[in-house]
């Protein structure tokens, strides 16, 4: 069943959605909707120069939890050499443009990324629903990074960007590491990619899913 959100601010189970995680169309963008979502497990993803709006709920999440995270040989190296500096939270804003913005993605015909829900994510960052991480280099300049919405102890990623090689592996592995330090459960993908099945990311089910996102504790973010 694919469900109209046009005249209702309510999300109807996830269960009862399209099998291939297609789940409904309409409705808007607010933050008060998204903050509704994303504990469920729905998240808008279409392109913005386009309508309706379209959401999806998979019945099957891909994850990576974060004391199951793979670091290969050549990403130790690459942290060893401290040529890198990963902050929490510090450069919102950068983070998300540079996922907006990097490789020319949002001139691209079906890009998803655009202005108003760049905004959005902003707001949501204000009220301490949506973090970021970002990748420093050594001249002090953004070179990779990601963003997601925080939910209990689960962090749900909307989208990486790097500039230099391996910036956004590095910007996945001190996010997990984070959580680990502060209670957090898994990293939500959203859709499988090699890139994230190379380290540690797997399949769940929803019900295990709805589990950690409403009812684990909340981390704590200030720190590093």
């Amino acid at each position: 069943m694919i469900f109209d959100l046009n005249n209702t601010q309510e999300f109807p189970d996830p269960r009862y959605g399209d099998p291939s995680g297609f789940y409904a169309v309409g409705g808007d963008l607010s933050p008060e909707r998204l903050i509704k979502a994303y504990p469920l497990g729905i998240f808008p993803y279409f392109a913005f120069r386009q309508k309706p709006i379209i959401w999806w709920a998979p019945q099957e999440r891909y994850v990576i939890y974060a004391d199951e995270i793979h670091v290969s040989h050549s990403m130790r190296n690459l942290l060893n050499k401290g040529i890198y500096e990963c902050t929490i939270n510090e450069d919102f804003e950068g983070a998300i443009e540079g996922c907006a913005l990097a490789d020319g993605r949002m001139g691209e015909e079906f890009a998803w990324l655009g202005p108003k829900l760049m905004d959005v994510w902003c707001e949501l960052n204000k009220r301490g629903y949506a973090k970021s991480v970002e990748v420093w280099n050594e001249a002090d300049e953004l070179v990779g990074g990601l963003y997601g919405f925080v939910s209990g102890g689960v962090f749900i990623g909307e989208s990486m960007f790097s500039l230099e090689p391996s910036a956004s592996k590095l910007a996945l592995i001190h996010l997990a590491r984070h959580m680990q330090k502060n209670g957090g459960v898994f990293i939500d993908c959203q859709l499988k990619t090699d890139h994230l099945e190379s380290m540690g990311a797997r399949f769940i089910s929803y019900d295990e899913y709805l589990e950690k996102t409403m009812n684990s504790a909340a981390i704590c973010w200030d720190s590093k």
